[in-house]
């Protein structure tokens, strides 16, 4: 990742159009905050083929965790009640 372009999350937002015009042109850029890489901008046909593959691979089981976070604490009682819905 070395070659790939890095800005830093000012930068990145001021130079926005820019890392867009790139990602449809084919190149990835890293974003970084306090030098540390946090997120990567790619051409969605990139991530399009990342996301199938890993599918394939993993099946279901691939979206495992990807939930992680989207209920608040406390929430398994509802859980456990939506789940018995279907029994």
């Amino acid at each position: 990742m070395s070659d790939t372009p890095q800005y830093g999350l000012e930068q990145a937002r001021a130079q926005l159009p820019l890392i867009a015009s790139e990602a449809v042109a084919g190149y990835s850029t890293v974003i970084t905050r306090h030098g540390k890489p946090v997120a990567v901008v790619v051409p969605v046909e990139q991530w399009r083929d990342q996301q199938a593959r890993s599918l394939r691979q993993g099946g279901v089981l691939a979206l495992r965790g990807s939930g992680r976070g989207l209920w608040p604490e406390g929430a398994a009682p509802a859980v456990a009640q939506l789940r018995d819905e279907w029994a």
